[in-house]
């Protein structure tokens, strides 16, 4: 890596990750018009390693003249990146998913120092996924084709599409590259430039990926980084004038307020919100395949995935059967360093997220939910100032209750016994979130009739995570607006522009 780039002391580890040394802190730069810079007023934000509570970086507290900054840029490059070739386009894409495979160790430690995931987790999900969301869209770019249609031999219309401009791009702290990289890669590959603004709590991959921007010579300002807090950079960017397009995955919370303040300038959004989904499990389910993928769609990254089936809805002919052997299994979950490959879960992603994990178990005690295992903090030997919570499993009855509808996003899973089809259709619908949901059953029949009813942008049957970048991704009421993914993310990223020529 250039020297330029390494502006903190680090070592490196024996798989060649970059590492913070002890007593050493990391300085993490914006990126803006292919430079590494401080925020302007030179302000700064610590960054905390999870599994050791420990501050390992510092990152900008970038504010309204950063992004101001980044915007220029972005707009400069926009005049000339836009009418680059599809292939020169995707021969870039290319290059930094090359580069992001060539370092995929090193960004697999450095998620899991980031974030608090397991490395075992960053390096078979997160990177590969990464990689993938380049390769997908280079290929994308050049298999687009326009529509075209004639009019009684008299005209003929035919359509093309147009990027926007310069694309801001908001990403969460959960799955940090995996869903920056979902919406870099679409939005370069149709033409626009991009700011993007990463969670403050996990800068350190999307630091790494503009150094990768960097080397492989994409041109100055079509991606740039700027770090801070959602209030400040993250606002002045959905406010700015010149940024025609937010794209947003995080809070539904936030987004009420990117709609406010995006309606003045009638701005193109996409948000990808909270998610508070059902875990159907019929009587005729393969149970072995049902109790394990179950497992998984859980607590499967601490829980802290907004995909994860957190309501669990349980037949009552087996609803004996199934939570005992899925409390056992559960039970048996390691909880521990991230650096350890027994590790099936490691930190959440900060002690003020794990305390308000904690506060969702508490109120559900009070409201009178039943603990039928976990529900408590983890002291992980060689990490004891980590913020773990052991895996926990909340019986209830009630789907008023604030555990059945605000998302937790941790490790908390809840159980309801249901006796019918009519029954957990309700139970499934009975939340204002609708962004995915699992079903369990071998009957075909039962399986269509459930998922046409069920108010989800994505359903699973027999299945969980299954994705397929060409299909629509989002989400139903207040799980967000608009569909990525494919043909949809050629939509969102680029404008309809009609042409009409008449003949004689």
């Amino acid at each position: 890596t250039p020297k330029y780039v390494r502006t903190f002391n680090v070592m490196q580890s024996e798989k060649g990750a970059v590492t913070s040394q002890k007593g050493t802190i990391m300085n993490i730069k914006n990126f803006i018009n292919n430079q590494f810079v401080d925020a302007v007023d030179g302000s700064t934000i610590e960054n905390y390693n999870p599994s050791q509570g420990e501050v390992y970086s510092t990152c900008p507290a970038s504010k309204i003249e950063d992004v101001n900054n980044a915007v220029d840029a972005a707009k400069k490059a926009f005049s000339l990146w836009s009418q680059t070739s599809a292939q020169e386009r995707a021969d870039f894409l290319r290059a930094i998913g090359h580069e992001l495979s060539i370092r995929a160790n090193e960004f697999a430690e450095a998620e899991s120092l980031d974030q608090g995931k397991t490395i075992k987790l960053a390096r078979s999900v997160d990177i590969p996924r990464a990689i993938k969301n380049f390769e997908f869209f280079s290929s994308s770019v050049l298999s687009k084709s326009e529509d075209c249609s004639s009019i009684d031999g008299k005209a003929i219309n035919y359509t093309l599409r147009k990027p926007l401009g310069v694309a801001g791009l908001i990403s969460p702290w959960n799955l940090p590259l995996y869903l920056l990289t979902w919406k870099i890669a679409p939005a370069i590959a149709f033409g626009n430039t991009a700011v993007c603004k990463p969670s403050e709590l996990t800068p350190l991959t999307a630091f790494m990926l503009a150094e990768v921007v960097k080397k492989v010579g994409l041109p100055e300002g079509v991606i740039n980084m700027v770090f801070g807090y959602g209030a400040d950079a993250g606002r002045a960017l959905v406010k700015h004038p010149d940024v025609p397009l937010i794209s947003f995955t995080g809070g539904t919370a936030t987004a009420e307020t990117i709609i406010k303040d995006s309606a003045p300038y009638f701005k193109k959004l996409g948000l990808e919100l909270g998610g508070k989904n059902p875990n159907i499990i019929f009587e005729d389910c393969n149970f072995e395949k049902a109790v394990e993928t179950s497992l998984l769609s859980s607590f499967n990254n601490q829980g802290e995935i907004c995909l994860c089936g957190s309501r669990m809805f349980v037949h009552e002919k087996i609803y004996d059967r199934f939570m005992s052997e899925f409390i056992k299994r559960t039970e048996s979950l390691v909880v521990g360093d991230p650096k350890d490959e027994n590790s099936f879960m490691g930190a959440l992603v900060s002690a003020g997220h794990r305390d308000k994990v904690m506060g969702f178990i508490e109120e559900a005690r009070k409201e009178g939910s039943k603990i039928l295992t976990g529900g408590e903090k983890v002291v992980v030997k060689g990490c004891e100032k980590g913020y773990f919570i052991r895996p926990t499993v909340i019986e209830t009855t009630s789907m008023d209750c604030k555990i059945m509808q605000e998302e937790v996003f941790g490790p908390v899973v809840t159980v309801t016994k249901f006796s019918s089809e009519e029954e957990v259709l309700q139970y499934a619908n009975s939340t204002r979130y609708g962004l995915s949901a699992s079903l369990w059953t071998q009957d075909v029949s039962r399986a269509h009739r459930m998922a046409d009813k069920i108010d989800s942008g994505t359903v699973w049957v027999n299945s969980w995570m299954i994705r397929d970048l060409r299909v629509p991704f989002g989400g139903m009421k207040a799980s967000g607006i608009g569909r990525e993914g494919g043909e949809h993310s050629i939509d969102f990223y680029t404008e309809a522009k009609n042409v009409c020529v008449t003949f004689g």
